[in-house]
Order: C-alpha cells, then sequence, then structure tokens
C-alpha cells in the first residue's frame, strides 16, 4: 500500500504533516496484527532423547512454504528409523503427519508444540527409531511433542518484520530533514 502526500513548503507545516504521516502509518501498521511480523528460527536445530530404548531426534528448521517444508523433509528423515513424523506452520496454515504410529499420537502433538512456542514458518521432523517397548497412546503423544518442545525451546529465535512502502513527496531543501527522521525510526529510505 502506497502512501503519497505533498507537504507545504512552510516549515511549521512540513513537519507537522511529516510527524503526521507517519504517526498515523506507525498507528495503522500496529492494528493490523503487528503488521505481518513473526517469531521463526534462525537455523536448524536439533535435540535428541531416549524415551524407554527408543531413540527420539527432533529437527526444526525454518521454512517458507510448502514446497520448502517438502524438501525439509526430504533433507532430514532416514529412511532406516521405524518413524518419521512431522509438522509444520506457516501463517495460518498448518499439516502435519503421523508416519505409521497410531492417529494422532505423533504429528498433532509435534504441531501443538509448534503452536505454543509462538514460532513461525517452522518444520519440526521427529525421527524415532524403536527400541521395542510400546508406549501407549499418551505414552507416544509425550514423547513427540515432548521433544518437539525441547527442540523448539532450544532454537535460537528472530523477530521478522515486513516492510510497508510509504511515498512521501517533500521540497529539495528539506530532504535532510527528512532523511535524519527516517534513519532515527530504523526505516529505509529509497529515492525515486
Amino acid at each position: 500500500m502506497q502512501v503519497a502526500a505533498t507537504i507545504p513548503s512552510y516549515q511549521h507545516r512540513i513537519y507537522a504533516s511529516l510527524f503526521a504521516i507517519a504517526k498515523a502509518k506507525k498507528s495503522t501498521m500496529a492494528s493490523t496484527s503487528n503488521s505481518g511480523a513473526f517469531t521463526t528460527i534462525k537455523e536448524r536445530v536439533t535435540f535428541e532423547k531416549e524415551i524407554k530404548k527408543s531413540k527420539f531426534i527432533a529437527i526444526a528448521g525454518p521454512i517458507s512454504d510448502d514446497k520448502s517444508a517438502m524438501s525439509f523433509l526430504s533433507q532430514v528423515q532416514d529412511p532406516r528409523a521405524t518413524h518419521n513424523c512431522w509438522a509444520y506452520k506457516v501463517g495460518d496454515q498448518f499439516r502435519s503427519n503421523d508416519d505409521g504410529e497410531p492417529s494422532g499420537t505423533a504429528g498433532k502433538p509435534i504441531y501443538s508444540a509448534i503452536a505454543s512456542s509462538g514460532i513461525d514458518r517452522v518444520m519440526v521432523v521427529v525421527i524415532r527409531y524403536f527400541g521395542g517397548i510400546k508406549l501407549g497412546t499418551g505414552g507416544l503423544v509425550r514423547a513427540y511433542g515432548g521433544v518437539a518442545s525441547e527442540c523448539l525451546r532450544n532454537a535460537p529465535t528472530c523477530l521478522v518484520k515486513t516492510k510497508v512502502p510509504m511515498g512521501v513527496e517533500v521540497p529539495f531543501d528539506l530532504l535532510g530533514v527528512l532523511y535524519h527522521q527516517v534513519s532515527s525510526d530504523r526505516c529505509t529510505l529509497t529515492t525515486s
């Protein structure tokens, strides 16, 4: 959304208009669900835990869409493992897979761990090597959800903010004032 404003040549009115536009834009951005900002993980993270002789390895990685999620899955899954269960979340969209475990005992708990962490655009794959002792449905839910949650808790995160283009016309003699104000608000300024 581009906002264009013509600012009059009077000094006081220029400052007032420029700051009014900037403040109006900030309040509009703040009211639109944090302006598309989201928290994600910076890099791939692994967490490993043995539960009743079964080895669980959770691997979390940043993704951008369904295609990158499937690419991440193909990179980290182990065909020798008993199960490669996974879940991912990108905005309001999510998917999960139990990979042969009883329905709802692996993918859903992994997704619940993602949702409760507040992290977005992330995929978690939990690889299980069966150790000979059955865990039961409750045990599987706790195991898959627990290792996914711990993996995300250990992950370094970052806040990603989207850029909102905004156009402003100012007289040449006030360009320095504009540059100063914009740079003090951690904004990016481009000229055209």
